[in-house]
């Protein structure tokens, strides 16, 4: 069987790999090795669009998974395109991947440059626990009290 190659295309000077129909086990290593060429481009980050796919297996999530951690520990950024009518974003869903892997979903959305210090939510305040006031330390559990 001929290898088959998917296209790194440049999109605004981000690497884009063009993801195929079918991500299974007879073509996950090729996935990763175009995605680990993308990477190797000197990127900060590259994009995977599976606008076109219509079937992921576990192989395709591990490729991308992978990937994703690559990037974050050279200091990059795997994004995926997912519109929200793609086939694969119930199987992102179900896995939890779209929750760690960032999706977007447009092509045009991927490739802008994230802003370089996003606004954090605000942290909620725990409520300290009933009997127990905030501004004094818990009783010694250990130490004994004698009536008095």
């Amino acid at each position: 069987m001929a290898e088959v190659r998917y296209p790194i295309e440049m999109v605004n000077g981000v690497p884009v790999v063009a993801a195929p129909a079918e991500i299974d086990i007879s073509n996950a290593d090729c996935l990763d090795a175009v995605l680990r060429e993308a990477a190797a481009r000197g990127h900060a980050r590259f994009v995977v669009d599976l606008t076109g796919t219509q079937f992921c297996a576990s192989s395709g999530i591990g490729v991308l998974v992978r990937a994703h951690k690559r990037a974050l520990a050279d200091g990059g950024e795997l994004r995926l395109v997912m519109p929200n009518s793609a086939a694969v974003l119930r199987v992102f869903a179900i896995t939890g991947i779209d929750q760690v892997i960032p999706h977007f979903p447009s092509l045009h959305e991927a490739v802008v440059p994230a802003p370089a210090t996003a606004p954090r939510p605000p942290r909620r305040r725990r409520r300290p626990k009933p009997g127990l006031r905030a501004d004094r330390p818990p009783p010694d559990s250990g130490a004994t009290t004698s009536p008095a």
